[in-house]
Order: structure tokens, then C-alpha cells, then sequence
């Protein structure tokens, strides 16, 4: 990783070493012209698949839900660079990475500071090819893609990632391989937190069941809930 403060202390730019020509004007769409397209499916908007390097980028900007989005949509308060979103996302997804898990590979992240007290922020990682969200996949109804899903959040919850944003969305099926996305505020607990019934982890799974009742109109209910009995026993079951 490197990092580097650009335009007079404004802004930090964090950049994978294999990506040192990063900078700050990748991060916006105009720079890349016709080659940004925006991504359409998921999410709050503020996302462009790039057509760039080998298997392509995703460009994200960071966007508040909710409430407060009506007040400042694209802003945060800033306390420092140290706990800019971006930059902490960057970071953990180098940690994740490192520890095997499936996860994109993040490219670079910057956080630009905004007026006196606050802060936007951008990040790009690299596009995992043939990628769909999982309420997308056409293996919804397979009971195998949910037992890997399963499989898949066990790892990360035994690694001790609290994904407080598990979602169908933040979920992508490529080919045989499931990966998460969007870490933004999820950070790796202490060991001392990481038990078998810590409730972080739970969290972690009723947030997505509510996901799975949203985003899966395509399955009957009682379809549903027979796939997430595949996924709850596979997720509970000794590696």
C-alpha cells in the first residue's frame, strides 16, 4: 500500500502497489468518460463499472440511506483521515484478503475534505468477472448455492468480520465462487467477541434474512424459507 496527501493536506490517497498511476481524478466517472457505466442493480447509486485493466474496476462514492441523506447525501463529519470510510474500507479489505477470504481486491481509496467539518470519499476496487448479486443469480432456487452461502458467512464470521450491511445486494455469485462486497463500517472483532453466539453475528444474519423476504420475489415464501433452512445448516455446521 501507498499512501500520500495530495493538494495541500485536503485529501489522502491510499494506492495498491500495483496501481501506483492512481490518481485523484480517477475517482470521478468524467474522467473515464463513455468507459464509466453506472451499475443499475443494488445498492444506493453512486457506483460505475470502469472499463479499464484486465477484468475491469468498480468506482463507488460514499452515499448515506435513510434520513439523512436528505441532509448531506455525499458528506460525513470529519474527525480525522485516520476514520475516513474509505480509507478503513481499504485497509480491511487488504486484512481479508490476507486471510484468504473471498473478497474483491481493493485498487485504491482517497477522502477529500470538505469545507471546515466534513469529508467526502471514493474507492475502487477490481470487477470480479461474470459477477451477479445473489437475488439476480439464475441459481436462486438451487439449495446448493445457499448451503455455499452458508459455507461462505461462516468463514468470514470465524475470521471475526462483522458485516453490518449483509445483504442480498452485498452478496455476488460468480460461477462457482461466492464473494462479498461493501465493507463500509465493518470492522474485524477481538477474539475475545468472536464466540460461537456472539450477537454481532446473529445481527449479521437476521439483517439478511429481512433481505432475502425483500430482494427474492422470484421464490414463494415458503420457498424462501426452505433455501435459508439450507443456508442456517450449512452455516452451523463443523468445518
Amino acid at each position: 500500500m501507498t499512501a500520500g496527501n495530495t493538494d495541500s493536506g485536503k485529501s489522502v490517497l491510499l494506492v495498491s502497489p500495483e496501481y501506483e498511476g492512481v490518481t485523484a481524478p480517477w475517482f470521478s466517472p468524467d474522467f473515464w468518460q463513455d468507459r464509466a457505466k453506472p451499475v443499475t442493480s443494488g445498492g444506493r447509486g453512486g457506483a460505475w463499472f470502469i472499463d479499464a485493466e484486465a477484468s475491469g474496476l468498480v468506482l463507488r462514492h460514499y452515499k448515506r440511506g435513510g434520513l439523512m441523506a436528505r441532509l448531506a447525501e455525499k458528506t460525513y463529519l470529519f474527525t480525522g483521515f485516520d476514520q475516513a470510510r474509505s480509507l478503513a474500507e481499504f485497509r480491511l479489505l487488504g486484512r481479508l484478503r490476507a486471510l484468504g477470504l473471498p473478497v474483491p481486491e481493493a485498487v485504491a481509496a482517497i477522502a477529500w475534505k470538505y469545507r471546515l467539518f466534513w469529508y467526502r470519499a471514493a474507492i475502487l476496487v477490481k470487477r470480479i468477472p461474470g459477477a451477479v448479486t445473489f437475488s439476480d443469480s439464475d441459481r436462486l432456487s438451487d439449495e446448493s448455492l445457499w448451503a455455499l452461502l452458508g459455507q461462505v458467512i461462516r468463514r468470514f464470521h470465524d475470521s471475526g468480520l462483522d458485516h453490518v450491511d449483509l445483504n442480498c445486494d452485498n452478496i455476488l455469485v460468480a460461477e462457482d465462487q461466492i464473494y462479498l462486497i461493501d465493507f463500509d463500517r465493518c470492522q474485524l472483532v477481538s477474539e475475545s467477541d468472536n464466540d460461537a453466539d456472539a450477537t454481532w453475528k446473529q445481527r449479521n444474519l437476521e439483517r439478511l434474512h429481512r433481505s432475502v423476504r425483500k430482494r427474492c420475489p422470484s421464490l414463494s415464501s415458503s420457498q424462501r424459507e426452505s433455501l435459508w433452512q439450507h443456508l442456517l445448516q450449512a452455516y452451523h455446521r463443523k468445518p
